[in-house]
């Protein structure tokens, strides 16, 4: 079922802590189920993606953005036959490390952890998954195949928005589908909150052409129909774009291993016209969505009191919860109160705001 270049599950070289092999489940489905289950995976629901849930109920949240990206990286790794189970594991670990209220929250920390490195969402994934996560075995973390961890450490360390071209195609089709899957929502959540209209967005030459796709295959649709129809078809699209590339470009390689096309620094990607249609409206979003006069405030506040937690937990780290108080030893005050407060979820970092302003104990842990 698996083209050769594909990553071969009996090829994996295994975890950190060696485990027997599962009677029914491939090493990355194994995988995939314990980052599902996992506690990081879950607070994902409680994290903004773009918008705050003092905006309404219909944004997308960081797990629904997890479920979509997983989707679409399936749909395209089974069709180039690449490895469907280390695709969504990779999938559905990318955003586990996002920390509260978005870029917003992650620009915060990266600038109070400046003096023992920064922060960086992608590093702090590795950091969940290794070491944070406490499950019901002897080790720390979710002890993942040694392919999840090099496919988010490819992640961690991205250069110009886009994984290396060594990374391995999985690693590379959860790229492109996260890029493409955020800025088709993003736009379903703009146009739906009433910050962008369609005929705005019809400037734009990626949009007009899924416009007029959309009218090819349905006619003219009331505006409730034409906001997902667009949607859709933008997905579409981008996808459809970059099989044909994909297909094209891994032709040569049949018969080749997964290592050889990673050694060859063979690197999947949409067509140049397409890249700089993405390229124009992701500037537009930029400008218009992220920048919102509604959103720019959501981020003062949002930065003001993570600058204040941090600013109170490294004065007093006798005010962390035990375990982050314990990691202090670890890692030093100054990260162990970066990871604390990257794990909260937006919610959870507002109720412990209140408590520091009120109360002298220790915070929650999360």
């Amino acid at each position: 079922m698996l083209a050769t270049y594909a990553t071969h599950s009996e090829d994996t070289a295994g975890r950190d802590y060696p485990e027997p092999p599962h009677t029914y489940r491939g090493p990355f489905q194994r995988d995939r189920d314990r980052i599902l289950h996992c506690s990081a995976f879950r607070r994902l629901s409680g994290k903004m993606q773009v918008f705050t849930g003092d905006m309404g109920e219909y944004h997308r949240t960081r797990l629904t953005h997890t479920f979509e990206v997983a989707s679409i990286a399936r749909t395209i790794t089974r069709v180039l036959r690449l490895n469907e189970d280390l695709t969504e594991a990779l999938a559905l670990m990318h955003d586990i490390g996002h920390p509260p209220f978005g870029h917003c929250g992650e620009d915060v920390l990266n600038e109070c952890l400046q003096a023992v490195g920064g922060f960086s969402h992608n590093a702090f994934a590795l950091t969940i998954a290794q070491q944070l996560e406490q499950r019901y075995t002897g080790y720390p973390g979710l002890n993942l195949s040694a392919e999840v961890l090099e496919g988010q450490a490819e992640r961690a360390d991205k250069q110009h928005g886009a994984v290396g071209p060594t990374a391995r195609l999985e690693v590379q089709v959860v790229d492109i589908a996260d890029s493409l899957a955020y800025d088709a929502h993003d736009i379903d959540d703009a146009l739906q909150m009433g910050l962008l209209t369609i005929d705005e967005l019809s400037q734009l030459r990626l949009v007009r052409r899924a416009l007029e796709q959309t009218e090819l295959k349905y006619g003219t649709l009331s505006a409730v129909k034409l906001r997902p129809a667009l949607v859709h078809e933008l997905i579409d699209l981008q996808v459809s774009d970059f099989l044909e590339q994909a297909v094209e470009r891994l032709r040569r390689w049949n018969g080749c291993r997964s290592e050889e096309l990673s050694e060859a620094g063979v690197r999947l990607s949409h067509s140049i016209p397409l890249c700089d249609e993405q390229g124009e409206l992701e500037a537009y979003l930029f400008e218009h969505v992220y920048r919102h006069p509604q959103l720019m405030t959501v981020r003062r506040r949002a930065a003001d009191r993570l600058h204040q937690l941090f600013d109170a937990l490294t004065q007093q780290p006798d005010r962390l919860p035990l375990r982050f108080r314990q990691r202090t030893e670890q890692v030093g005050a100054i990260r162990a109160v970066g990871e604390y407060l990257a794990g909260m979820t937006d919610r959870f970092c507002d109720m412990q705001y209140a408590f520091l302003q009120q109360g002298s104990g220790p915070l929650a842990d999360w």
